[in-house]
């Protein structure tokens, strides 16, 4: 096993697009990040450097403290995980599990114990004669992992490995590859566009936007505490709501003005965001997320007035859309993050204001029409400079 950095490493194609900019990473002994981030962040060309399928423009990549920006791949002493499988579909699953062991020429008795422990491992024992047409697709990601244990290296890189699989396979290979990690203990670098795999498997998250490292941090930590927009608008489902608000002051009284309505902030809210005196008189970014938001009916508090558009039960809670007659937070970061995450978000900009997402108690009995009163935990709020999208903090 060994640690993996990356020291200001960039990447420039011949056509002079920089994929990774500056990128300093430092991936412990043991740890399981992911590297996360919509389609063309530079997440994969990234794991491609590591595994030496895509050269280092500048900067330095070290794998155990030796440098590897000119070591060809197979002297790296990884082994690479991808969503294809890139199975052999002539060889049984015990061949393909053992290709890369006889490739080193170990020893047939030692391959064949190897192989079987690493099928019992997989839960493919009695797969082991069958070939890979035979198998599903949760089977046959299975066997390109066993392939990557079975050879014992210092660092295991998975590319996206569930994104061919159907939900609930998705659900049950995150945590059998998180346990098999916590087993093996093995450096790991996974990429991923899935922020819920990325929040459900790794140590800590690394979160790309267009090449350039976002925030490094623990997933609830990240969840809690994003750096900037983009961050808070990417790590959570639902995404975080957001819109844009004037920030006013009435002696020790803060409050924001989201279109004809006011929203008093609590004192908990002006202690962990000091630096929001600065902004007394401008506008700035909100965030909350749908957990923090309440029917008042529920639960007493700072409201805001909106109509229930859609409702969804969901048994332990009812997701209630609702337009809020506001202005939309009209960011680079904003448009990227709608761009990205398309159906799958509720888009901020609609006629007549910003269209959020609560997290209601199932005994709200909210129906769609309603009229309701939002009651919002003010200091669970985000606060973000409109100009430079960094979080307004300490």
């Amino acid at each position: 096993m060994a640690d993996v950095v990356f020291d200001r490493v960039n990447k420039v194609y011949e056509n002079g697009f920089h994929a990774v900019k500056d990128l300093s990473l430092d991936i412990a002994d043991g740890e399981f990040l992911v590297l996360v981030g919509p389609s063309g962040c530079g997440k994969s060309t990234a794991l491609r450097m590591v595994a030496g399928l895509e050269d280092v423009s500048s900067g330095e990549m070290r794998i155990g403290g030796r440098v590897v920006n000119t070591v060809p791949s197979k002297d790296r002493d990884i082994a690479m995980v991808f969503q294809s499988y890139a199975l052999y579909p002539h060889m049984t699953v015990a061949d393909n599990i053992g290709y890369g062991l006889r490739i080193r020429k170990t020893p047939k008795a030692e391959i064949d114990r190897l192989v079987r422990e690493a099928a019992a491992k997989l839960d493919l024992t009695e797969y082991l004669d069958r070939r890979p047409k035979q198998l599903s697709g949760g089977q046959r990601q299975r066997v390109a992992m066993g392939r990557a244990i079975v050879r014992r290296p210092q660092v295991f890189l998975m590319d996206e490995p569930l994104s061919n699989l159907d939900a609930k396979l998705r659900g049950q290979m995150r945590t059998e590859i998180a346990q098999i990690q916590q087993d093996l203990g093995t450096t790991t670098i996974y990429v991923t566009h899935d922020q819920v795999e990325a929040m459900t498997m790794g140590d800590r998250i690394a979160l790309m936007k267009k090449g350039v490292l976002q925030q490094i941090a623990e997933p609830q930590h990240m969840y809690e505490n994003p750096d900037n927009i983009f961050v808070a608008g990417f790590i959570g489902s639902p995404p975080m709501n957001m819109a844009a608000a004037r920030l006013d002051r009435d002696g020790d009284t803060y409050s924001v003005q989201l279109g004809e309505q006011t929203l008093r902030l609590s004192p908990e809210a002006l202690a962990a965001h000091p630096r929001l005196a600065e902004y007394v008189g401008r506008d700035v970014v909100i965030g909350i997320r749908s957990e923090d938001m309440e029917d008042s009916r529920v639960k007493g508090g700072e409201g805001l007035r909106a109509t229930a558009n859609l409702v969804e039960a969901l048994g332990s809670e009812l997701m209630v859309y609702f337009t809020l007659d506001a202005r939309a937070a009209d960011t680079e970061d904003i448009k990227l993050l709608e761009k990205d995450h398309g159906d799958r978000a509720a888009k901020s900009l609609v006629s007549g204001g910003v269209r959020w997402v609560a997290s209601f108690a199932p005994r709200a009995r909210t129906r769609p029409g309603d009229a309701i009163m939002v009651t919002v935990d003010t200091a669970r709020m985000h606060f973000f400079d409109p100009e430079t999208s960094l979080a307004i903090r300490a």
